[in-house]
């Protein structure tokens, strides 16, 4: 039996590795989702935070005896990768879903186009938080929903829960990496091809996944796999991806 903590991205609660979280269980493992802070001023750091607290936790995740699978979607995955340098003896394995590591205190907002940045400080200096944009949002901007039916897209985004600007506009603080913990990148929306030339150009957020504790996969689906191919996931989960 392994035990997985599933960590949700931008705007998603646990709820939305529900169907992930099921499937792991009836293929005898354990799951739990974690529930990320959503408070005005909750930060990238106090979500790694929410993930530690977790992990310290005397019978977490799940009343696990050992180490933890630990699985970050989209914007949480720099916030796994903070967490599993911060509490190695509690990690067997990481897995990035569609995402990657980010260097020392870079901000998410720091790898998006300039107006794209502009439009997402505007929206958060007249409301205090980014909402979850639209179908269409996402999908121009590269945040691909393909596969998702559309009522559960419906209710997802009915669901959603608004990013703190201190979550969008701040970076984590990372520990120290160790080569012996493996490493996947689950690759959804693009392939493994696709940042092979950033890997070998050095690109801040990219050349760290050069390294020999990672590794690729491929999910080809939109960015969104729980959502839209939630057996594939568990099963690739489960695999030992």
């Amino acid at each position: 039996m392994t035990t997985y903590l599933l960590v949700p991205g931008f705007w998603l609660g646990a709820s939305a590795w529900d169907a992930v979280a099921a499937d792991l269980r009836a293929r005898g493992h354990e799951a739990t989702a974690v529930e990320l802070g959503h408070a005005p001023g909750d930060t990238a750091e106090s979500h790694v935070s929410d993930v530690l607290d977790v992990l310290a936790a005397p019978a977490a995740p799940a009343g696990a005896p050992g180490p933890v699978v630990l699985v970050g979607h989209s914007g949480a995955g720099p916030v796994c990768v903070a967490a599993a340098e911060r509490a190695r003896d509690r990690i067997a394995r990481l897995v990035l879903v569609d995402t990657g590591p980010l260097p020392d205190g870079v901000a998410q907002i720091d790898f998006t186009p300039p107006e794209a940045q502009a439009a997402t400080r505007a929206t958060l200096a007249a409301h205090g938080a980014l909402p979850m944009p639209p179908r269409a949002e996402l999908d121009a901007a590269g945040s691909s929903t393909a596969g998702i039916p559309d009522p559960l897209f419906d209710e997802v985004r009915a669901r959603s829960l608004a990013e703190p600007a201190g979550v969008v506009l701040t970076g984590v603080r990372r520990g120290e990496t160790d080569e012996t913990l493996p490493k996947t990148v689950v690759a959804c929306s693009f392939t493994p091809g696709d940042i092979r030339p950033l890997i070998d150009a050095g690109v801040p957020g990219f050349a760290e996944l050069g390294g020999p504790d990672w590794s690729f996969v491929s999910l080809p689906t939109g960015h969104w796999p729980m959502l839209s191919e939630p057996g594939r996931l568990a099963e690739l989960l489960a695999a030992g991806t």
